[in-house]
């Protein structure tokens, strides 16, 4: 199920909650309920959300889930898409990296020096939310091009991103030259 379909269907729930209660609505206005209908259905999906992080956080306790990355390896940034839980996507001094999965496991790596571009997208909703998607294209062969869908704070994992891939370049000495 995606966020529009948890959306519509918790929106549904607070309609007929509402219908059933059997509380008089008839003298507030309909604009005014749809508003309140919305506000409760965005703060049940932040409130999901947020749960979901926590149970994702218990489980790599748990199983002692060592950071991703070598020696001398930071992880930069970690998150994952909005109400979910089988993918995690992890920034580290090195890489970009994409885990699905939540019994098997797939992984894509993308080194930072193969990075070619990084975009930046929101809808009004995702910004009334602070989500975003991240588009990264690079030179890799297997995938040259990754989407973070739906991650929190989309500006500052923009930046977090870009400034590593220009450690990245300034550390192996290497400058992206356009031709014209």
């Amino acid at each position: 199920m995606n966020v529009k379909d948890a959306q519509s269907r918790i929106k549904a729930r607070i309609w007929q909650n509402i219908a059933k209660s059997g509380e008089q609505f008839s003298m507030v206005p309909h604009d005014t309920m749809e508003t309140l209908v919305n506000l409760a259905t965005d703060a049940a999906l932040m409130e999901l959300d947020d749960g979901l992080g926590d149970v994702i956080e218990g489980y790599k306790e748990s199983m002692a889930i060592a950071p991703a990355g070598e020696e001398g390896e930071k992880t930069l940034w970690e998150g994952r898409p909005f109400l979910s839980i089988g993918t995690q996507y992890i920034i580290t001094s090195e890489r970009v990296r994409v885990i699905e999965g939540v019994l098997g496991k797939d992984r894509e790596d993308i080194e930072l020096i193969r990075i070619q571009d990084i975009d930046q997208k929101q809808t009004l909703r995702e910004r009334m939310f602070n989500l975003g998607d991240i588009t990264i294209r690079s030179h890799d062969d297997s995938k040259p091009k990754i989407k973070f869908n739906n991650v929190r704070d989309p500006e500052t994992v923009h930046e977090i991103l870009r400034r590593a891939v220009l450690s990245a370049r300034k550390q192996y000495g290497l400058a992206y030259r356009e031709e014209m």
